[in-house]
């Protein structure tokens, strides 16, 4: 099959890369020119559990459209930041054949911009939850596996998820898997996504915040306030590595029980990785630039406020953030404080610790 990766860092080349290795035709398409050059001349190399190098050619973005001229790809992959979605689908539609489609391995609900431009048709739902960074130019570290689910929009199983659900089962991920419900992943991942973004505030591990039982009681509430606007949107979301979102949810009497199973396993998955730290710490810490925390946590919020439902700590989470992007403050424990400090004022029946 051929495919055009647009966006070529951690999930992106990692994908790319495994889909080269395994045979398939991969054209890259990224707007870091030293990384289109080091790819073109040396390969792109994966590094992690195991090594490997493919050679593959890399286009930027303004010598696309002469690229593809006669070799319209079969599939688009789109591995942008969230906040490029709408520039990257913008560019890519009018090369796009009738019978072409993008697939999102993106964080957030980017489906619904990219269907918004080409048509839900023409779109696919993808969930991506394993652990990559971009390192250097032509080179990019996989951490280990995780989940990788498929899926049309409305909720049907085609003939083209389940040809992708076989490559990439076959090439990338072992358990790749075509689903009827992946906006309940993606809304499921906004949820996790949440309590990664809050482990970004400090300068440790993911696992070492999530093991931390002070700041237990917040994660968890963060997450609740994600799934309460999931069930007002009539999305049932689904649970993925360790991760499950129904015991998070607001109910009487809370499952904490349920809750400290699921942290605890999630602990246990994030110590497993090679990528010990999350993507939004890596934005802010390494590669110093904008998070998607807007498109993320913010998009909660938006759709929160839209609906009449409250999302207290999301909102302090957005706020942070930005101040940590601005430089107006730096990582450290005192930020989840500053959380642990909301939760108790707004979640007051919350206060109970939270260990393992």
């Amino acid at each position: 099959m051929h495919f055009t990766i647009v966006g070529a860092g951690a999930i992106g080349g990692t994908v790319g890369a495994h889909l080269v290795r395994g045979g398939h035709e991969v054209l890259f398409v990224d707007r870091d020119r030293t990384h289109v050059d080091a790819i073109n001349t040396a390969g792109l190399t994966i590094e992690g559990r195991e090594t490997f190098t493919v050679r593959a050619t890399a286009v930027p973005p303004d010598a696309l459209r002469e690229s593809v001229r006669g070799r319209i790809p079969d599939a688009v992959l789109l591995c942008v930041k969230a906040m490029h979605t709408a520039a990257a689908v913008d560019a890519l539609a009018p090369l796009l054949a009738p019978d072409n489609f993008v697939v999102s391995l993106q964080n957030g609900l980017n489906e619904k911009v990219i269907a918004a431009r080409i048509g839900a048709a023409r779109t696919v739902g993808a969930f991506v939850n394993f652990g990559a960074d971009y390192l250097e130019p032509g080179r990019v570290m996989y951490g280990g596996t995780g989940a990788l689910y498929l899926g049309e929009l409305n909720g049907t199983i085609s003939a083209r998820v389940r040809r992708l659900e076989e490559i990439f089962r076959t090439c990338v991920l072992p358990a790749t898997q075509a689903t009827g419900n992946i906006w309940g992943f993606l809304w499921g991942k906004l949820g996790y996504g949440a309590m990664l973004f809050a482990t970004a505030l400090v300068d440790a591990s993911i696992a070492d915040v999530l093991a931390y039982a002070p700041s237990r009681p917040m994660l968890a509430n963060l997450t609740a306030e994600v799934i309460c606007v999931a069930e007002a949107e009539s999305v049932r979301c689904e649970g993925f590595d360790g991760y499950e979102p129904a015991v998070y949810a607001f109910q009487q009497p809370r499952d904490w029980e349920g809750i400290v199973r699921s942290l605890d396993q999630l602990v246990a998955f994030n110590r497993k990785s090679l990528k010990q730290k999350s993507g939004v710490w890596r934005d802010l810490a390494v590669r110093k630039r904008r998070t998607e925390v807007d498109q993320q946590v913010g998009a909660v919020v938006e759709t929160a406020s839209a609906r009449g439902l409250p999302a207290p700590l999301n909102a302090r989470l957005v706020a942070i953030v930005h101040d940590l992007e601005d430089g107006r403050r730096a990582m450290s424990w005192q930020n989840l404080e500053e959380l642990d400090a909301v939760n108790r004022r707004v979640y007051p029946e919350e206060r109970q610790t939270v260990s393992s």
